[in-house]
């Protein structure tokens, strides 16, 4: 009898035992289940987010790819990602295909230390313009986006720095305002020059953009408004000129960053919402995402204008008619050195011989040599 009760409390246990087991089991299962619904959620969110972004299909990298470069310079430059930036200066909004390209910038995002650095490519510099119908052409390197679109502004920036960039991003006035007002303003220090140009360029920003602002009184520090804030980028005719309007571009850029990175996800769902529509990329969905998973490590690093040592003349340049300002590298060859040990850490770069071609060519034109840079 007692050794019946025993096999009943076996049997018993074991069936206890299965229970659990199974139970466990239908856990393990509804929990998958449960991840697996949350990821499609995700997909779906993100892929709706995505489908905002207006990508630009004809654009293609055999059309830009750098074919001049030696291989121990690729094995460099595969260790970071390079994605050129261009600010149109376009009255017609959503036209990314043309226009003079008045912010030209490389990002440069180190790909494991996430560390970003800004480099702006000066508007006027004198520079080939890559334009396969016209081979000779040279120009200010603005005229290469207004000319062939961002396929030739690309194509012009690896040409003539020894960079093999495959990405851009292009926006304009309205895409700025936009996302500066969402991040509730950036907060500048305003000169007393400054603030009566900021104001005078308001006006017209916010006849493009159809939004408000107030005039500044005068200098002070001010949380700038979107209109303000690309007004204040907008800004050339002070001491510096064009260089010193890129330093305003990049502390504003500087300025954007730092809020997005302190922002909830409330106000990202609302900039990618609102911005994506208003900018042009190259990059694939699959590629936004992949630099979007680790945008909260991303840390702004050293900023630049290119190029580093320069001269002012007046050229004869292609496009325009007649002469115009611009900036002349003093030499290319030796600020293109400069530029890839700022940027990727190559201290004894060498060009390749077609930007030792295209430096001689503009010293041939200008008559500026390195010696008589600035």
């Amino acid at each position: 009898m007692a050794n019946q009760n025993g096999v009943v409390g076996q049997k018993s246990v074991r069936k206890n035992q299965i229970k659990g087991r199974n139970g466990k089991r239908k856990l393990l299962i509804l929990a998958i289940e449960i991840i697996v619904l949350l990821l499609a959620v995700a997909w779906i969110w993100i892929n709706g987010k995505m489908d905002k972004l207006n990508t630009d299909v004809n654009f293609h990298e055999r059309d830009v790819t750098n074919l001049e470069l030696p291989e121990e310079t690729k094995e460099v430059l595969v260790e970071y990602t390079t994605i050129a930036l261009f600010g149109l200066d376009n009255r017609e909004d959503s036209s990314y295909n043309s226009g003079n390209s008045d912010v030209i910038m490389v990002a440069r995002i180190d790909n494991d230390s996430k560390e970003v650095r800004l480099v702006s490519v000066y508007r006027d510099t004198f520079l080939k313009m890559a334009d396969l119908k016209n081979t000779d052409a040279y120009s200010k390197a603005n005229a290469a986006y207004a000319v062939g679109g961002p396929q030739q502004a690309v194509r012009m920036l690896n040409t003539n720095l020894d960079l093999d960039i495959r990405e851009y991003i292009s926006f304009d006035f309205s895409a700025v305002a936009e996302a500066v007002d969402i991040l509730g303003g950036v907060e500048v220090d305003i000169t007393e020059e400054e603030a009566g140009h900021l104001n005078n360029y308001c006006v017209e920003t916010s006849k493009i953009t159809g939004k408000s602002y107030s005039p500044l009184p005068g200098a002070g520090t001010y949380t700038l408004n979107g209109v303000q804030a690309v007004s204040y980028g907008r800004i050339r005719y002070t001491a510096g000129d064009d260089f010193k309007r890129t330093e305003r571009q990049r502390l504003v850029l500087n300025k954007m960053v730092e809020k997005a990175l302190e922002s909830d996800m409330l106000t990202i769902n609302k900039l990618i919402d609102t911005v994506f529509p208003k900018i042009q990329t190259s990059l694939t969905k699959v590629e936004v995402v992949n630099l979007a998973k680790d945008a909260f490590n991303y840390k702004l690093g050293e900023t630049a204008g290119f190029p580093f040592d320069r001269k002012n003349e007046v050229v004869s340049i292609s496009y325009q008619r007649g002469d115009s300002d611009c900036v002349i590298p003093a030499d290319l060859a030796s600020n293109v050195k400069q530029l890839h040990d700022f940027l990727y850490g190559t201290s004894s770069y060498q060009v390749t011989d077609s930007v030792q071609s295209i430096s001689d060519e503009i010293v041939y034109r200008t008559n500026v040599k390195a010696q008589d840079k600035e």
